[in-house]
């Protein structure tokens, strides 16, 4: 009987994963598309880039914002009811922003109810959700594979999308991501229910058994805490001036949107080795040097890109480099949540971090509109982003963490 327990567990932990990691291939697949929608709305609708680019700042920033929100109701409840309804609201954002084609249109269907849902059935339920039922020594990899998730759907959905607005409009795009959004709704159920191995494997807080609040207080006194906080504030400044602006700094190239297309699905397919070479890494090395490399080769891919001539050639190389990073600094970062603090409440303190990472977003897709619209070009969001990376790589040296060895000596 044992024996039998012993080898239904590893299906169960895999189900577990291919559910989140599906889940996260819709939303993050729905989500980071948006780019290609700039160009043909304004062109269609006549709103200005930078307003269009504000209405998916404000995205940015709900998607963080509902992350910690959601996270602690699936921290106290379950997460099928909240990746239920991240999936209708999801749905529906997209499924209404034809219809709504005015700046406030724009921000309530793209900025508010698109992003919620999108957030509801994104890192921190789903990391969460299956870091309690997950030994710790193999949360890493599950981080890393539930991320790799994500950013297959970028690689998936970006010709997608993009051969629909080609060849049928935006508008019927958008109805697309719609239906597809739906397809998450029978993925919520296999996280309905914990293994009775989650209650052992979620002893492992290092806090002991608290409750939510004294976590959370604990959380915020603490420097390391705080410094993965700026290290992912800048990545999302990075993230969402991309994923927003790519198309028009391509676009300004006098390159076909076809490139646009092209880059995106790289970024995504680069980031699934990525996300699992990080999640692999961090059950060897410590995860604060993968997280500081990460960054600062940032800086340096960006440097070599505005040196490069400005050909299909050159985007692809630069889309395949920075997407081996791109979101692969989700598996560390919860990694290191997860050691600090431990996997109880790892919904709502991955879900904070990744509101600080959205406040960036915001500042990095709005930024990014009104320095096309002020100069013509990105050139002085590009030096930004290159010296925030730097801020980034220095911000993470000084966390505390003790080395892989000395965890698995302790377990």
């Amino acid at each position: 009987m044992n024996s039998g327990a012993a080898t239904s567990a590893p299906r169960i932990h895999w189900g577990l994963l291919l559910a989140a990691s599906a889940t996260l291939m819709i939303t993050m697949g729905a989500r980071q598309t948006t780019g290609l929608f700039v160009s043909p709305i304004h062109q269609d609708t006549g709103i200005g880039i930078a307003a269009i680019s504000f209405a998916l700042a404000i995205g940015q920033f709900t998607w963080g914002a509902v992350q910690p929100v959601f996270g602690a109701i699936a921290d106290k409840r379950g997460s099928t009811g909240i990746l239920v309804l991240g999936a209708v609201l999801l749905a529906l954002g997209l499924a209404l922003t034809p219809h709504l084609t005015s700046p406030w249109g724009l921000m309530f269907t793209l900025g508010v109810l698109t992003a919620a849902g999108a957030g509801a059935g994104s890192f921190s339920i789903l990391i969460g959700a299956t870091a309690q039922q997950l030994a710790p020594e193999k949360r890493s990899f599950a981080a890393g594979f539930i991320n790799a998730g994500g950013s297959l759907g970028q690689f998936v959905f970006a010709p997608l999308v993009q051969a629909v607005i080609a060849f049928a409009g935006w508008a019927s795009a958008m109805y697309t991501l719609a239906v597809a959004s739906l397809l998450a709704i029978p993925l919520a159920f296999p996280l309905r229910r914990k293994t009775a191995s989650s209650s052992a494997a979620s002893t492992g807080n290092a806090i002991g058994d608290i409750g939510l609040k004294q976590q959370v207080a604990i959380a915020l006194r603490d420097r390391s805490y705080w410094m993965l906080h700026l290290g992912f504030f800048t990545c999302g400044v990075h993230i969402a001036f991309l994923v927003t602006h790519l198309p028009g700094e391509i676009a300004l190239c006098g390159l076909s949107p076809n490139v646009s297309a092209v880059s995106i699905a790289l970024i995504g397919l680069f980031n699934v080795a990525g996300s699992l070479v990080a999640g692999a890494l961090g059950q060897r090395v410590r995860m604060k040097w993968i997280l500081a490399v990460m960054y600062a080769s940032r800086a340096v891919m960006i440097a070599l890109y505005l040196m490069a001539p400005p050909t299909p050639l050159t985007f692809y190389v630069f889309a395949a480099a920075l997407g081996f990073t791109w979101l692969a600094t989700v598996p560390p970062t919860a990694g290191l949540v997860g050691k600090l603090f431990g996997p109880r409440y790892l919904g709502t303190l991955f879900g904070l971090t990744l509101l600080s990472h959205q406040i960036g977003g915001f500042f990095g897709a709005w930024m990014g509109g009104l320095a096309l619209e002020r100069n013509g070009d990105y050139m002085w969001m590009w030096y930004a982003d290159m010296a925030l990376a730097l801020i980034a790589a220095v911000a993470n040296l000084p966390i505390r963490e003790r080395s892989p060895e000395a965890v698995r000596a302790a377990a």
